[in-house]
């Protein structure tokens, strides 16, 4: 692949762009006022539809709204909700009204939301529900900068807790002897203005406020702008959580071009929704792409075969095909009919699934294991992996359509700077770059350099056409008893690609004299397996225990270890009798797996293996 020319235009482009999120909405809104903006599917599982005009009055009385309860510029207002439009409106609203959103996982126990309401000052809070509500009420005397909760689908008190259409209702009241307010508030914000405060789920310790600008949200829109690899004709399902800033960059990208968006925040009804709303690209973190390979790769092992012997022809069709495509070496005739063949019999299907109009899917979050990367491409199902941090309001780097390499995380953003530390760190400069950790000032100073360059934590290197290669994370290489440094991730993402069964892997082995593994197997997988292997019915832990198991994932981990170095290969290994889950405290909200926590509650297993 050539190396990333960025042009005068684009950097124009990206120069000229608004000053605040706010601006940038309200732009939106007068250029593209007649078309879709949002589709969302009503209480009856019926999509409905709003223009970009329509979502215009709505978020301007909302803003009024807010002002008329005494909201101040810069005051956050808190928004602990799944994913869904009612969110997206707060969020806009609550900009719009010169605040800042601090956001809430809505699985987040009732201890952490008090302390990140305490911590970030919070002054009114938008709650999904009655159970979001509860927290709230269970920690009330902690919380006494709340003035009011907006609850979306809930019980309403009258005094501290209102509706959404309550709010609406107070600001058209205020904008009738108002009419400016939200206009005027707009006006006055600017680039440096804080937007909104992030709290980091974080692998370990408490949360970490993240302070992040305008200027960085819009920065980020308009990069996706001057990349002109989308329009307004195409269609985005957005179904990531909007506390997470991938999926808030997804939506500053929709305000910067204009494409309409179809939300719907209920993971299981991902492959449902994607076949009715039929998008064009889609955002999602890697495990959605896992367990569709692992979906699929197991519906065919059990139909088993000729179907099995056709697919696995394909698929070594397909790889090779797409290696010849991305070498830039002409494709021989022979392998183009093959691959024709194969797409027609295998991949059309593949596709299909995902609505059939996809153009790509864009990863991140976690990084991406680059042999399921390369069994998408060979499906004619392109994955552009990306990398940012919460700390750099979301993307700092990103592969594009016409300029990719698979297993990199693309090249840095126009406009900002990345260079590796002499110890391997990337180091990150740009109007992307948070403002700072809220309440947190030494930890900010060790983050930031004088010179404006954020830490990320992570190790990785830039080849010659600027293309970045994350390597692991500086927190998570260990080095074993026998002075070999070790990259759990880079082993990690490895085996996924070899085991389609697999949920998550966790090497381990610091100062430990071999490497070992915890492994969970995704739980609709093994009712796959089960069903066609003589145990249905049988429970998940029953499955994972059984030797048929015990001997398929030792087979894969034998074929792990041929690709690894002496001192990485994996000596020995438990599947456990569970999935990780957020709800049990293991991986985080944007699945990343808690090292600390799954290996204290595996402690007896881990010290086995070296007794």
């Amino acid at each position: 692949m050539p190396a990333q020319v960025v042009t005068p235009e684009q950097l124009a482009v990206i120069e000229n762009r608004p000053t605040s999120v706010s601006a940038m909405f309200f732009d939106r809104v007068r250029n593209s006022g007649s078309r879709e903006a949002y589709r969302y599917p009503d209480k009856d599982e019926v999509w409905q539809s709003l223009t970009w005009a329509q979502t215009g009055d709505r978020v301007t009385r909302l803003a009024a709204g807010l002002v008329a309860l005494g909201i101040q510029p810069e005051e956050r207002i808190a928004i602990a909700s799944g994913t869904r439009l009612e969110w997206i409106l707060s969020d806009l609203a609550i900009n719009a009204a010169g605040g800042a959103t601090t956001t809430v996982y809505p699985t987040t126990m009732a201890d952490d939301v008090a302390y990140i309401l305490a911590d970030s000052d919070s002054r009114v809070v938008f709650a999904e529900d009655d159970e979001q509500v509860a927290k709230l009420r269970q920690k009330h005397s902690e919380l006494p900068s709340i003035v009011k909760v907006v609850v979306f689908d809930g019980t309403t008190d009258g005094d501290w807790v209102i509706s959404f259409d309550d709010l609406e209702a107070l600001g058209e009241k205020y904008l009738a002897e108002h009419p400016t307010v939200v206009e005027d508030r707009v006006a006055a914000i600017t680039g440096d203005s804080l937007a909104t405060l992030i709290y980091t789920s974080g692998t370990t310790g408490r949360p970490k406020g993240v302070r992040l600008s305008h200027d960085g949200w819009v920065y980020e829109g308009y990069v996706m702008v001057a990349a002109d690899i989308l329009s307004q004709d195409d269609l985005q399902f957005l179904w990531l959580p909007m506390a997470h800033s991938f999926g808030k960059v997804l939506l500053t990208t929709q305000l910067a071009i204009g494409f309409p968006t179809a939300i719907d925040g209920r993971v299981p009804r991902i492959v449902d929704n994607l076949a009715v709303v039929q998008p064009t690209f889609m955002g999602a973190a890697p495990r959605i792409f896992e367990k569709a390979y692992g979906r699929i790769i197991g519906m065919t092992e059990a139909d088993g075969g000729a179907k099995l012997k056709i697919f696995r022809w394909a698929e070594k069709v397909g790889i090779e095909y797409s290696r010849a495509v991305r070498s830039g070496k002409p494709v021989s005739p022979v392998l183009k009919a093959k691959f024709g063949l194969a797409d027609k019999l295998v991949f059309s299907k593949v596709r299909a699934r995902f609505g059939g109009r996809v153009r790509f899917f864009i990863s991140g979050a976690a990084a991406l294991s680059p042999d399921i990367a390369e069994w998408f491409h060979a499906a004619g199902v392109l994955i552009l992996e990306g990398y940012g941090l919460t700390e750099t309001s979301a993307g700092a780097f990103v592969n594009q359509p016409d300029n990719f390499k698979l297993g990199s995380v693309g090249t840095a953003f126009p406009g900002s700077e990345a260079k590796i530390a002499a110890d391997g760190e990337v180091l990150i400069k740009g109007p992307h770059i948070m403002r700072g950790y809220h309440n947190l000032d030494t930890e900010s100073a060790s983050s930031l350099t004088d010179e404006g360059w954020l830490h990320t934590g992570d190790e990785g290197r830039i080849d010659e056409d600027g293309f970045l290669f994350i390597t692991g994370r500086k927190k998570e290489l260990f080095k074993t008893s026998g002075g070999k440094y070790v990259a759990p991730p880079h082993i990690e993402g490895m085996f996924k690609g070899i085991s389609a069964m697999t949920s998550q892997i966790l090497v381990h082995g610091n100062e430990r004299n071999f490497c070992s593994a915890l492994i969970t197997l995704d739980p609709d997988a093994v009712a796959e397996w089960a069903a066609h292997h003589g145990m249905e019915g049988k429970s998940y832990t029953e499955v994972v225990r059984s030797p048929e198991i015990q001997a398929l994932v030792q087979g894969q981990i034998d074929e792990l270890n041929t690709k690894l170095n002496r001192w990485e290969t994996i000596k020995k290994f438990a599947i456990l009798d569970h999935d990780l889950s957020i709800e049990s405290g293991e991986i985080t909200p944007s699945m990343k797996v808690k090292r600390n926590v799954v290996e204290a509650n595996n402690k007896a297993i881990l010290d086995g293996f070296y007794s």
